[in-house]
């Protein structure tokens, strides 16, 4: 790594770049030059990150009503609330229902009926 980049120390570095360094080590700071040099990267706040968390937490809480509870919780609209848990209640809704036949089920037994007979 170091091999192909000049010998460059923290004295080379000013500004963002040296901070950036002082961060994650001169070592990782080329790494991500080596990487990433000359492009804009976008860094995520920490909130953002956390939101997957938050919306599984979410969608685990939901009982197909508890909107306006869960909304307040996380102190969201519900209607942001709907959006994220929009997904689970269509894998909800697409579920058949404890015991019920699906149609698989009846193509397989009426193939099963037909070759006996």
């Amino acid at each position: 790594m170091t091999d192909s980049v000049p010998n460059i120390t923290m004295a080379d570095l000013d500004g963002d770049q040296l901070h950036l360094a002082e961060l994650i080590g001169l070592e990782n700071y080329l790494k991500v030059v080596q990487e990433f040099g000359g492009s804009a990267v976008y860094i995520r706040k920490l909130d953002s990150l956390r939101q997957g968390e938050r919306d599984r937490e979410i969608c685990s809480k939901f009982d197909g009503y508890n909107f306006r509870e869960l909304a307040q919780e996380y102190d969201l609209s519900e209607r942001m609330v709907r959006e994220i848990v929009s997904d689970h209640v269509r894998a909800m809704r697409s579920r058949p229902v404890s015991g019920q036949i699906g149609f698989d089920d009846l193509q397989q037994n009426s193939e099963g009926l037909q070759s006996t007979a």
